[in-house]
């Protein structure tokens, strides 16, 4: 999902499951609006010493917190000038403030950043991971933002799609993503009731969805309503959403299962944004300050 993700968007365009994660990483035209985020700095934390003191000793030893991340889901997470940068970005560097150390963004495929944790290959994942069941079976879960999904077809919708009729339509979708279930139920539902079957095409890298979509290649996509929004405006009015956000859940940053006293840090830390108003200019910044601010962070919560 991840190998060319230093490329420019628009160099990818021809390339077939190229990842392309540079710039606004959305594969829109050079007319563009300014994005949320382009060249703010975010806000410093301060160090809390009563949560620093829950920091596991291997992570105080090295003084940083190595972090598994799919770099190619803007605005939440993707690379611009060879920088990993984004809203996650910005909430975790944050989380490392408050608790006193340095984070270290790694680049991985979507589907093996969980993987990736539970062999201790990273300390930390923080990329749009939705809240349920399934992944708190595995791995602990600290709550911080609420996103729903969200439809987009290109401007004027001219297939008339909507997300309730996507039987015999071609939708794009990324690897890994809750979206992916989400299609299959929908899927089961079409050819059940003797309608065609949703031609589902997945990729590794959020970018080539968008760019599947403007190629014309398919006739829709479904992502996180954040990134959804993102792509409508990066790609200078190519793109339009399709109805209203849906089945909203908490995005969780994911530590290894049985995290003890580093998820009660994490958690404070997150709680000490929220409260401190940090929080909301990350948010301001990103142009997510709606309905998505939380304001409690909690330790694996109720998920469906």
């Amino acid at each position: 999902m991840k190998a060319l993700a230093l490329l420019p968007a628009f160099a990818l365009v021809g390339m077939t499951m190229a990842c392309g994660a540079g710039g606004n990483g959305a594969g829109g035209d050079s007319g563009a609006s300014q994005a949320p985020g382009g060249g703010e700095s975010a806000p410093t934390a301060q160090k809390d010493a009563a949560l620093a003191g829950l920091v596991p000793a291997d992570i105080k030893a090295d003084g940083k917190i190595v972090i598994g991340q799919d770099q190619t889901y803007p605005p939440n997470e993707f690379v611009d000038n060879g920088k990993a940068t984004g809203f996650d970005v910005d909430i975790a560097t944050a989380v490392g403030q408050v608790l006193g150390v340095q984070t270290e963004f790694q680049n991985s495929a979507f589907d093996g950043i969980i993987p990736g944790i539970s062999a201790k290959k990273y300390e930390m994942g923080i990329s749009s991971f939705t809240i349920n069941a399934e992944r708190m079976q595995t791995v602990d879960m600290i709550s911080y933002y609420s996103a729903g999904t969200s439809l987009a077809v290109l401007k004027g919708n001219p297939d008339k799609i909507s997300v309730d009729d996507l039987c015999g339509k071609n939708v794009a979708v990324q690897k890994g993503t809750t979206q992916v279930d989400d299609l299959g139920k929908r899927n089961t539902a079409c050819t059940k009731a003797g309608k065609q079957a949703i031609n589902i095409t997945q990729f590794q890298a959020q970018t080539d969805v968008n760019l599947a979509l403007t190629a014309k290649r398919v006739q829709a996509e479904l992502a996180d309503s954040p990134v959804i929004d993102y792509a409508v405006k990066q790609t200078g009015g190519q793109l339009e959403s399709a109805g209203a956000p849906y089945d909203t859940a908490p995005y969780g940053i994911v530590l290894p299962k049985g995290s003890g006293e580093f998820g009660k840090a994490v958690q404070g830390a997150v709680q000490k944004l929220i409260d401190s108003g940090i929080y909301k200019k990350i948010l301001d910044k990103w142009g997510l300050s709606g309905s998505g601010a939380i304001t409690k962070s909690e330790i694996n919560p109720s998920a469906s």
